[in-house]
């Protein structure tokens, strides 16, 4: 099945940290740059960060940056998102995309709360 399921969401609270994962369908992620993508309640779905497809290129949002780290498992399949001291303004679902086929998973949710 061609897929992408994200995980690793929760409830954290402010400056904790979660990790992402998005496991994919080798065809959605081999050879094929991927992003992870946020949506808040209200507002429109955002980039947050791109890998190219060999992982030597990443590029962050500036919201996150110095905060987050995209990663990816060429063995496993799997795309990461690390993000550390993570605020309340972070809290959305959170999407992960497969660039070259346009193909989104379900989403996972994040929300920074005290």
């Amino acid at each position: 099945q061609v897929q992408l399921v994200e995980s690793g969401g929760g409830l954290v609270q402010p400056g904790g940290s979660l990790r992402l994962s998005c496991a994919a369908s080798a065809f959605l992620f081999r050879d094929t740059p991927m992003s992870w993508y946020r949506q808040a309640p209200g507002k429109e779905r955002e980039m947050v960060a791109w890998i190219s497809e060999d992982g030597a290129v990443a590029t962050l949002a500036d919201s996150v940056k110095g905060r987050a780290t995209i990663s990816r498992s060429e063995a496993t399949n799997i795309l990461y998102l690390q993000m550390n001291r993570l605020r309340p303004e972070d809290t959305a679902m959170y999407y992960c995309y497969s660039n070259w086929f346009e193909v989104w998973g379900q989403g996972t949710q994040v929300t920074v709360s005290s």
